[in-house]
C-alpha cells in the first residue's frame, strides 16, 4: 500500500498550527490544512505491512489496538497515494459515518498502532483522513443518501451525540423510521456543547445534522427523555429505543469549600462558554460571569483532554492564571513494558491548550503529584471561592492497592476565582434508566448481555458511554453502529 519505499524516503510531517498570539483571539479551529501535494506523500508512508494493526479496533488487557470502526486505513491510503481522492473517500465511508468529527477529536488510536510507528514515525492518518473530509465537501461528494425501502418500524434514538447518531444514521439507511430526541436546543451532545469551537468547528456537526434530515431523520430537540416524553410513551409508541444519553453524571471535588460559589464542574464551564460563542444564551439560560475567566485566576482539578480544553478556553476569555492540577505522575515520554507496540502509547502529550499556556504565561500549567486539600473565601461571611489549598502526593502500594499520601512540608495555598473539576464521570444520569426498570452494572452504566447493547427490556437497546461508561467518541461511533445491526435484527431484519 502507498508507495513500498516511502516511509523510509518521507518523513511524517503535520500541518501547523496557528500561531498562539493569532488563535487566542478567537475561537476559530487551530489546525491548518497541508496541501494536497504534501498529503500524497504523507500517504505513500504507508507501507504494505502485510498484517496490519491500525484498522484491528481491539482491547488486550483493556489496552486499545487500532481503530474501533476497522477502517480501511491501507487501502484509503494507497487511493489517495494514486490520486483518487474520490474513490478514497468513498472506501473510508464504507465504514466510517462520520469522518469529519474523528478527524478533528479523535487521539487517532490508529496511528498509535501503525507499523511504521514501531520504530519510527506513524503515518499521519488522521490528518489524511481530515484531507478526504474537505475534499468530499468541496466537491458534493457527500450527498444526503435516501433509504428506497422503508421499513415502517418506528425507532427512538435518546440522546444525539456520536453514538445517538451512529445509531441513527445506520438505522435510517436499513430503512427504518427514526427520531432522535436531545434535551438540548441544538443536536450533537457534548461534541456540541463540550467540546469547544477551536477542536470542533460547530458548522461542521450542524452540516452533518442537516444532511441527517434531509435523509428523513427526525430530531425532537429540546425534549427531555424521562420528563418531556415519559418513558411509558416512549415504549408505547415505538417499536425499539436506543438509549445513548452518555455519561453526564461528573465527578465532583469532594473537599472543604468544594460547594462555593466559582467551584464548577468542567462540562458545565465548556457549555457556557459554547453557548455564548454561538448565541444561545437567553432569559432562562444568561450569561453568568462566575463561567467567564476573565481576569481570573484559575485552577483546573484533573488532567485529560477535558481538562485542556478548559485550558485553552479560559485563556481565550483572558484568564490572568491557568494552573492544572493532576494527582497522577507526569507520564513517561517514551513506552514503558506494560504498554508495547501495537498498543496505544500511554506517553506525554503537551496538547494546544498547554502549548498556549507555556507561550503566553512562561511555564507548562500542569502539576503533577498534586491534589487540592481544601477550597477557601475571603471570609466565613462570603461564598465566593478566592483560594485553593493543595498538597503534593507520593503513590504507595498497600496491601497491593495503590494509594496516595501527601508529602509532608508540600502545603500550598494559591489565588483561585474559578476552580473547574475535570476529573470525569461517575456514569449516566438515572431519570429515564430508573423510570424503564433497567438494570445497571456495578458502575451504574446501563447493564446489557455480554457482547449484547439490548437491556432487560427486550426493545430497549443502549450504546456509547451510557453502556460502556466514559470513553472516546469513535468507540461511541462503534457503539451505537453495532447497537443499531443488532436493534435491526431484532425487528426481524436481515443481520450484516
Amino acid at each position: 500500500m502507498g508507495k513500498p519505499t516511502g516511509f523510509i524516503e518521507y518523513e511524517r510531517k503535520t500541518g501547523e498550527y496557528r500561531t498562539v498570539p493569532e488563535r487566542i483571539k478567537d475561537y476559530d479551529e487551530f489546525l491548518q490544512h497541508q496541501n494536497t501535494d504534501a498529503i500524497v506523500l504523507q500517504a505513500a508512508r504507508c507501507m504494505d505491512c502485510g498484517i496490519s494493526f491500525c484498522h484491528a479496533g481491539i482491547l488486550v488487557d483493556g489496552q486499545s489496538i487500532g481503530c474501533p470502526l476497522n477502517n480501511p486505513i491501507s487501502e484509503t491510503n494507497d487511493l489517495v497515494y494514486r490520486h483518487a481522492y474520490a474513490d478514497a473517500y468513498k472506501r473510508l465511508r464504507m465504514t466510517h459515518p462520520f469522518p469529519e468529527f474523528t478527524s478533528k477529536v479523535c487521539p487517532a488510536l490508529c496511528e498509535g498502532s501503525c507499523s511504521v510507528g514501531e520504530h519510527g514515525d506513524a503515518v499521519t492518518v488522521k490528518e489524511i483522513e481530515r484531507f478526504l473530509v474537505n475534499y468530499a465537501v468541496d466537491n458534493n461528494l457527500d450527498k444526503a443518501r435516501k433509504p428506497s425501502v422503508r421499513s415502517g418500524k418506528r425507532i427512538a434514538i435518546v440522546g444525539s451525540g456520536p453514538a445517538g447518531l451512529a445509531a441513527a444514521d445506520t438505522l435510517n439507511q436499513l430503512g427504518h423510521e427514526v427520531t432522535v430526541f436531545e434535551r438540548n436546543e441544538r443536536a450533537g451532545g457534548l461534541m456540541m456543547f463540550g467540546i469547544p469551537n477551536m477542536k470542533l468547528d460547530k458548522s461542521v456537526i450542524a452540516r452533518r445534522i442537516n444532511t441527517m434530515q434531509d435523509e428523513g431523520i427526525k430530531f425532537n430537540t429540546g425534549i427531555e427523555a424521562g420528563i418531556d416524553i415519559s418513558a411509558n410513551s416512549l415504549l408505547s409508541n415505538y417499536d425499539a429505543i436506543i438509549l445513548a444519553g452518555g455519561a453526564t453524571v461528573a465527578r465532583l471535588l469532594t473537599v472543604p469549600g468544594s460547594d462555593l460559589k466559582g467551584v464548577i464542574p468542567a462540562v458545565r464551564y465548556l457549555t457556557h462558554a459554547t453557548r455564548n460563542l454561538l448565541g444561545l444564551l437567553n432569559e432562562s439560560s444568561p450569561y453568568d460571569p462566575i463561567l467567564d475567566a476573565k481576569d481570573k485566576d484559575v485552577v483546573i482539578i484533573g488532567g485529560g483532554d477535558t481538562g485542556t480544553d478548559c485550558v485553552g478556553t479560559a485563556i481565550r476569555q483572558g484568564a490572568k492564571s491557568v494552573v492544572q492540577i493532576e494527582i497522577m505522575p507526569e507520564a513517561s515520554r517514551e513506552r514503558q513494558a506494560n504498554n508495547p507496540w501495537p498498543t496505544w502509547p500511554r506517553v506525554l502529550k503537551t496538547d494546544y491548550g498547554q502549548k498556549e499556556a507555556i507561550e503566553l504565561f512562561g511555564n507548562d500549567p500542569r502539576e503533577y503529584l498534586t491534589t487540592v486539600t481544601e477550597v477557601i473565601s475571603t471570609s466565613t461571611t462570603d461564598d465566593t471561592v478566592a483560594a485553593v489549598k493543595t498538597v503534593q502526593v507520593e503513590w504507595k502500594n498497600v496491601n497491593g492497592k495503590m494509594v496516595s499520601e501527601a508529602v509532608p512540608g508540600s502545603e500550598k495555598t494559591r489565588p483561585a476565582q474559578l476552580v473547574l473539576i475535570a476529573m470525569g464521570f461517575l456514569g449516566p444520569e438515572k431519570t429515564l434508566i430508573d423510570a424503564m426498570g433497567l438494570m445497571t452494572d456495578a458502575r451504574s452504566n446501563i447493564k446489557t448481555a455480554q457482547g449484547s447493547y439490548q437491556t432487560n427490556i427486550p426493545k430497549v437497546f443502549s450504546a456509547g458511554d451510557m453502556r460502556r461508561g466514559q470513553s472516546l467518541v469513535v468507540w461511541a461511533l462503534m457503539e451505537g453502529i453495532q447497537a443499531a445491526k443488532e436493534c435491526h435484527k431484532w425487528l426481524g431484519g436481515i443481520a450484516n
